[in-house]
């Protein structure tokens, strides 16, 4: 693991490079997840170099102020987390960023908002707007472990993963706190970009699990017909978490989209 300071607090981070010459990737995870939900996408390192970070207040990164003053969410909670994704990506040379669901939304503000020089996007599980349904709100406020339970239903984090993968995801989740997990959220369902969609100027994907119940394909297929180059890939047999529950293929439909921007235009 290695750390990247900035904006007076420490960003942890872990990097796989087996001899790839593509493009470095920057992986940026989900609400109330880690970088360890990257795990199976070092696979593909032996191609093009990875990297996956901890937002602020996740896993092994400090938090923003340092814990001390919890930040609202919204708008200064993604600007946050935008600085934490752009100083990983300075220090590990990546060109392209895969974000999940609140990673996704990151992954958008950076290429709107932040001069940092990107090769491509990959939007895996998330959407131009992320409104977070009503009941689950309730519970990150108010009951924890029912927020918890509502996310592990059948279709939203997972399809058909083996039990031990629910468990793991429900300890992260625990360990990552409801503070930071409900931030996290509010700040997804804060989150809306649908009307600046032509002002991203990279090769994008937009990757989705064909049965997730979170950011469905049609948040993908709006993505797909509004961002000027941006392809739409189906992982067949899982929800949200795709690159967990169907890492052979997500890794596919990455390889496949680093290997064309790797070869720019025809």
């Amino acid at each position: 693991m290695e750390r990247v300071t900035h904006h007076g607090r420490d960003t942890a981070y872990r990097v796989s490079d087996r001899g790839g010459d593509g493009p470095t990737v920057c992986f940026v995870h989900g609400s109330g997840g880690s970088k360890d939900v990257w795990k199976a996408q070092a696979r593909v390192s032996d191609r093009f170099p990875v990297a996956a970070l901890d937002l602020s207040g996740h896993g092994d990164s400090d938090d923003i102020d340092g814990g001390d003053i919890a930040p609202p969410a919204g708008p200064e909670a993604l600007d946050a987390y935008a600085d934490d994704a752009v100083a990983v990506a300075e220090a590990t040379g990546a060109t392209v960023l895969c974000g999940n669901s609140l990673g996704g939304a990151v992954a958008l503000w950076v290429a709107l908002e932040r001069d940092l020089p990107l090769d491509g996007l990959v939007l895996a599980g998330t959407g131009a707007k992320l409104a977070v349904a009503e009941p689950l709100r309730d519970a990150l406020a108010t009951d924890f472990d029912r927020a918890i339970e509502l996310l592990h239903e059948p279709g939203r984090l997972f399809h058909d993963a083996p039990p031990e993968y629910a468990e793991l995801s429900r300890a992260e989740m625990r360990e990552c706190g409801r503070a930071v997990t409900e931030r996290d959220f509010r700040t997804c369902h804060a989150f809306d970009v649908r009307d600046r969609l032509d002002e991203v100027s990279v090769p994008s994907l937009a990757v989705v699990g064909e049965h997730d119940a979170l950011t469905p394909v049609a948040y993908h297929d709006y993505l797909a017909d509004r961002i000027d180059d941006c392809e739409r890939a189906v992982i067949e047999g899982a929800a949200h978490l795709a690159m967990l529950e169907r890492p052979a293929a997500f890794n596919a439909a990455l390889t496949a989209f680093c290997s064309r921007i790797s070869e720019g235009p025809a």
